[in-house]
């Protein structure tokens, strides 16, 4: 029987955590660069002998970032409620997972699966709407496919869609069970309905519903709940 993924997905306000990033080189750039590109308000220490260039330019763009010039000690953890090691030195990383469990904290290690308590992501994002992919560290290429796939395949104008959700959900009556009815038929086309459906077809029904949902929502800020009938036909 093939290996089911054990994760548990979960998205994380990073911003409330503190975090710290053991590696000034190519793999803790790219580290950062994950972090700051969905919580940029993120506080985290990044603590190396040395720093790439490109590292140093880019925590010069977030307040919240602080580089620690000199070598790893666990008195760091004391600071910290996450890590990420990104070195090139399995024996401190080894060790660095060591006193991080000893202190109950999760860590992250590059390119070493069964080091890791929780992997990254290949993220899709389109406004607030965010897609996360895994392949149970199996193949990071796969992830990155695939997240090209879905960057194509789901329309900008989801996040117009997302934007103008909560305007036409406080207008619905009725119980949860209700609302939840109603949502779904306003939101139907965004599936692209039963059966196939050529690719282009669902893209620009998924346009149209995004236009009629905006609609909804200007017609609620405009009128309140009971939009005369004549505004509708417009």
């Amino acid at each position: 029987m093939p290996v089911q993924n054990p994760l548990f997905p979960v998205f994380l306000k990073l911003e409330n955590l503190r975090v710290l990033l053991v590696g000034g080189g190519n793999v803790g750039l790219e580290k950062l660069a994950a972090i700051l590109r969905s919580s940029p308000a993120t506080a985290v220490t990044v603590v190396s002998l040395t720093f790439l260039p490109a590292l140093r330019a880019l925590t010069a763009r977030y307040p919240a970032v602080r580089l620690h010039v000199g070598p790893y000690a666990d008195s760091f953890l004391e600071e910290a409620d996450i890590v990420f090691c990104a070195t090139d030195d399995p024996a401190l990383h080894r060790r660095i997972v060591a006193a991080a469990h000893a202190a109950r904290l999760l860590v992250n290690v590059a390119d070493t699966p069964p080091l890791c308590d929780f992997y990254l992501s290949s993220v899709v994002q389109k406004g607030a709407l965010k897609v996360a992919v895994s392949t149970n560290g199996q193949s990071p290429t796969v992830a990155k496919r695939l997240r090209a796939v879905l960057e194509q395949a789901l329309p900008d104008e989801l996040d117009a869609v997302l934007q103008n959700m909560p305007a036409i959900r406080k207008q619905l009556a009725g119980d949860f069970a209700a609302k939840v009815k109603a949502l779904d038929a306003v939101t139907a086309g965004l599936a692209g309905g039963p059966g196939y459906v050529a690719p282009a077809t669902r893209r620009w029904r998924a346009l149209a519903v995004g236009a009629a949902l905006a609609a909804g929502a200007l017609a609620v800020a405009r009128w309140g709940p009971q939009a005369p009938e004549d505004s509708v036909k417009s």
